[in-house]
């Protein structure tokens, strides 16, 4: 097993909410990297990108958490991997330095700083590495009109902003000039930040990242788009019993992530499925359900109409596993992320929509085509920046 702290990473992936299901599976990836990659890069769509950025298996991890359990026993906890798969990663697990993640009591700004304190810690360790912030914290209650805060100084004084300990982290990794990516569902990317980034030179890519249900609902939806069949209304179930399905019981929490899956949907095809109701006929639903633990399964039942108005239907069943999905996602938007902003990009990236559920940034791509395409022409202009 390679030693981290002696190994010269030329990437650092500073994760928020280290000890949750998704991150612990992506430090057991990253320490696996060291020894078999041939576990873990087949996963990767970046494994044969950006050859300025180094070896993909040259990564270091770092992060934040509330929780007293060590990794490891984050990992056991989960119960994403079978022990066999990680327990020789072990050592290299127990390097990864991991800091408390500060009291949502505490104001935005001391927040703020005590993270920025400990990303500054974190490059200092890795100094040869670029880093990579990653939002991997549950979804939360988000922020009533965010276009409110026309200002740094109304968003740090704001009482509501201080809750969701997101936007902690976003402003200190902007402080400090390291690019961001926001898997979770929680609106992070305010007006007010996104200008803060441009002015820092720091990429922003989000939102949701786009793992299961919702990647196939893309490719789905963009077929039948192509095809002139038109969807007369389509259902979706999602069952999972890991912290992430039992977090979604609360119907505040769950929110900005059902709205995340619902409307890229009319975004898609350009109209309101179930129009012709005066409804919508769109349905998404995630319910916990503990025997499935992290092996999520989805259920899709979505009606169409050819010529003559006449009805066809589909049956989707996906028998996922959430952190398995999530984690190779996390390792290329880390990735994609740092190869953008060394090539100077800026602010929100729309053309990384391929990952996202809600790609923010103008005019970002929406039908699957569109998005490879969108992949395609991003990687060109970071091999023509880069000479």
């Amino acid at each position: 097993m390679n030693n981290l702290s002696n190994a010269s990473p030329n990437l650092l992936i500073m994760v928020a909410g280290a000890k949750g299901a998704v991150a612990s599976t992506l430090a057991a990836a990253v320490t696996m990297l060291q020894d078999d990659p041939s576990t873990i890069l087949p996963g990767l769509t970046t494994a044969d990108k950006f050859p300025f950025l180094g070896p993909c298996h040259a990564i270091a991890m770092a992060g934040w958490d509330s929780a007293s359990i060590d990794l490891t026993e984050a990992i056991a906890h989960h119960q994403v991997l079978p022990p066999a798969m990680w327990l020789s990663c072990k050592p290299a697990l127990a390097q990864i330095p991991l800091r408390p993640a500060p009291s949502t009591t505490l104001p935005l700004a001391e927040q703020a700083q005590q993270i920025k304190t400990d990303i500054e810690q974190f490059k200092k360790r890795f100094s040869t590495a670029k880093p990579v912030l990653i939002n991997l914290l549950p979804a939360a209650c988000d922020l009533s009109d965010p276009r409110r805060f026309e200002s740094l100084d109304a968003l740090l004084s704001d009482s509501s902003a201080a809750a969701l300990p997101d936007l902690a982290y976003v402003l200190a990794a902007i402080d400090a000039g390291v690019s961001v990516v926001n898997f979770s569902p929680n609106t992070v990317e305010l007006p007010l930040i996104c200008r803060l980034a441009h002015e820092n030179k720091v990429v922003l890519a989000g939102r949701d990242g786009k793992s299961g249900q919702t990647y196939f609902k893309v490719v789905l939806a963009s077929a039948l788009k192509a095809r002139g069949l038109y969807v007369d209304g389509w259902y979706s179930l999602n069952i999972l019993g890991n912290a992430d399905g039992r977090n979604l019981m609360d119907p505040n929490h769950a929110c900005g992530k059902l709205n995340n899956k619902t409307n890229l949907l009319d975004d898609i095809l350009e109209y309101s499925v179930g129009e012709r109701y005066g409804e919508s006929a769109h349905t998404v639903r995630i319910d916990y359900y503990p025997p499935r633990g992290d092996a999520k399964e989805a259920w899709d039942v979505i009606d169409i109409k050819g010529i003559f108005g006449m009805p066809m239907s589909l049956r989707l069943n996906l028998q996922g596993r959430d952190s398995i999905l999530a984690a190779p996602m996390a390792l290329d938007m880390a990735r994609w992320s740092a190869a953008l902003q060394t090539a100077g990009f800026a602010g929100p990236i729309a053309d990384l929509g391929f990952y996202f559920k809600k790609p923010v940034g103008g005019q970002a791509p929406l039908t699957f085509q569109a998005q490879l395409a969108a992949l395609r022409r991003l990687e060109r202009s970071i091999i023509e920046r880069m000479g």
